[in-house]
C-alpha cells in the first residue's frame, strides 16, 4: 500500500451538491476528510442543512440560473476546488454546476441508486446514461470485462419503505415550512411534496388489496401460458424519462407502445403494464391506459397491475419493453428479450433487442450470454458499489466504497471509461 502523501491531500477540495435524502453525503465527507482532504458544501434549501450538518457548509440563497453560475464561478477560484459530488446530473442547479466544472477541469462524480439492485450504489463518472462513458461496444465490453471475477448477487443490505419515507418527510417539510430561509430555492421535482405525501397515504391505505389484485392477476396470466410482454412504468419525476429519453411525458410513451402493440404484436399476445412501485397515484395511469385501449380495441390483451411479483412475471414473458428502467436490466440477467426506447447503458447491441419496437413483439431478440455477463461483470467492478441510501449499514458501507474510489481516482475502474462518449442524448419528440 502507498504511503499516505499529506501533501497530495491537501491539493484535493471536494465540493459536495444535493444528494439523496439520506446522510450518505455526510459519511462520505468524514471519510475523506479522515484521509486529510477539504470537504464543502453548498446548501440549496433547508433539508440540505438538516443532512450536512458538519463544518465546510455554505448557504446560496441566490436565485438559480446565471446568478448561480457566477456564484459557482467565484467559489469553485475562490476554494480551489478539484473535485465535484452530486447526484442526478441534470438537476437544474446540477446541470450548470457540472458545466461550470467541466470548464474548470473538475473531476465530476455523479452517485445514483444502483443500476443492479437491490443493494448497489452507482458512482460514476461524469453521468449517467447518455451523460455516460461506460462502453457501449459489444467487443469492448467482452475485452475489458476480461478476466473480472463475478459479482456477488448475495443481499447484504437490506431498508425499509418506512425508513426512505422517513428520511424524505425530514428533507422536504423544512423546505416547505422553512422556505423562506431560502426564498429562492426552486425544486427540480414535479411535484409540491405535500401533494405527493397525501397521494402516498392515500395509495398506502389500498396497498394490500392491490396487491392481492395483481398477485391474482399475473397467476392468471402465467397459467393462461398465452405469450405475454411486461411494460414497467417509471416515475413521472425520474430524470431518465426526463432527460434520457425522447419523450417529453410518460403519456407520450404510453401511447406509442400501446399503438405499437395494438397494430403489429401477435393476436394472441398479452401486454402487462405495471405501476412503479413509488408512483404516488397523482396521475391516474389506469384510467388514461384504460380509454387508450378502447380507442385502440385492445382491452381485453392489456393486464394493468399496481402491485404483484415481478420476478415471476420476468420469467414467464416473452420479453420486456422499457423507456431506460433497471428492470430492464433484471430481465436481462434472467436471459430475457429487452426492447430500450430512451438511452441506457444496457442498449447495447447483442445485449438489448435493437430492431424496432413494431418488430419486437413478433420476433423479440434475448442478449447473447457471453455479452450479458461480461456487461454484468464491468458494470460490477466498475461503476457500482455495495449499499444504500436509507439503512445504517447500507449508509455506512456505501460511504466507505464510494470515499475510497474518489481518494485512489478509480471512477469507472477498470475499463469503464470510453471517449469520446459513446451515446447521444435523445432528441425530444416535436408532436407533443
Amino acid at each position: 500500500m502507498p504511503a499516505f502523501d499529506a501533501s497530495a491531500a491537501a491539493e484535493r477540495c471536494f465540493l459536495f451538491l444535493q444528494g439523496p435524502s439520506s446522510p450518505i453525503f455526510a459519511k462520505i465527507a468524514d471519510h475523506l476528510r479522515k484521509k486529510g482532504y477539504t470537504c464543502l458544501r453548498i446548501n440549496l434549501n433547508a433539508g440540505d442543512q438538516i443532512f450536512w450538518r458538519r463544518s465546510g457548509a455554505y448557504a446560496y440563497r441566490g436565485k438559480g440560473g446565471e446568478p448561480w453560475r457566477q456564484y459557482l464561478e467565484r467559489f469553485i477560484v475562490t476554494h480551489r476546488i478539484t473535485d465535484l459530488v452530486l447526484l442526478g446530473e441534470e438537476r437544474p442547479y446540477h446541470r450548470i454546476a457540472v458545466d461550470v466544472a467541466k470548464g474548470h477541469g473538475i473531476d465530476i462524480a455523479v452517485v445514483e441508486m444502483g443500476y443492479l439492485r437491490p443493494d448497489w450504489l452507482t458512482i460514476e463518472r461524469n453521468g449517467m446514461s447518455s451523460n455516460s462513458h461506460f462502453p457501449a461496444v459489444p467487443d469492448d465490453i467482452l475485452e475489458a470485462a476480461s478476466g473480472l471475477p463475478e459479482p456477488d448477487w448475495k443481499r447484504r443490505y437490506s431498508q425499509t419503505f418506512l425508513a426512505e419515507a422517513a428520511y424524505d418527510l425530514l428533507y422536504n417539510l423544512p423546505n416547505v415550512f422553512f422556505w423562506f430561509l431560502y426564498p429562492h430555492y426552486r425544486r427540480h421535482a414535479l411535484f409540491h411534496p405535500l401533494a405527493e405525501y397525501a397521494g402516498w397515504v392515500l395509495r398506502l391505505a389500498g396497498g394490500k388489496r392491490r396487491a392481492r389484485a395483481a398477485d391474482l392477476a399475473i397467476r392468471t396470466l402465467i397459467a393462461d401460458e398465452k405469450p405475454f410482454f411486461v411494460y414497467p412504468l417509471q416515475l413521472q419525476t425520474d430524470y431518465q424519462l426526463r432527460a434520457h429519453s425522447p419523450y417529453n411525458d410518460q403519456r407520450e410513451a404510453i401511447s406509442e407502445v400501446l399503438r405499437s402493440f395494438a397494430s403489429h404484436a401477435p393476436m394472441d399476445a398479452r401486454l402487462a403494464i405495471k405501476v412503479h412501485p413509488l408512483d404516488n397515484g397523482l396521475i391516474d395511469w389506469q384510467g388514461m391506459i384504460s380509454r387508450l385501449s378502447r380507442e385502440l380495441d385492445v382491452g381485453e390483451r392489456l393486464v394493468y397491475l399496481d402491485g404483484g411479483n415481478l420476478d415471476a412475471m420476468l420469467l414467464a414473458c416473452r420479453g420486456v419493453v422499457t423507456v431506460n428502467s433497471t428492470v430492464g436490466l433484471n430481465a436481462l440477467q434472467k436471459g430475457v428479450p429487452v426492447k430500450v426506447l430512451g438511452a441506457a447503458i444496457f442498449d447495447v447491441p447483442r445485449l438489448s433487442d435493437q430492431a424496432p419496437l413494431d418488430a419486437f413483439w413478433s420476433t423479440p431478440m434475448p442478449p447473447e450470454l457471453r455479452v450479458r455477463d461480461a456487461f454484468f461483470r464491468l458494470v460490477a467492478s466498475a461503476i457500482q458499489v455495495r449499499g444504500n441510501f436509507y439503512s445504517s449499514a447500507g449508509t455506512d458501507a456505501g460511504a466507505e466504497a464510494i470515499a475510497a474510489r474518489l481518494d485512489s481516482r478509480l471512477l469507472n475502474e477498470p475499463n469503464g471509461f470510453v471517449t469520446p462518449k459513446p451515446r447521444t442524448r435523445p432528441e425530444k419528440r416535436s408532436d407533443r
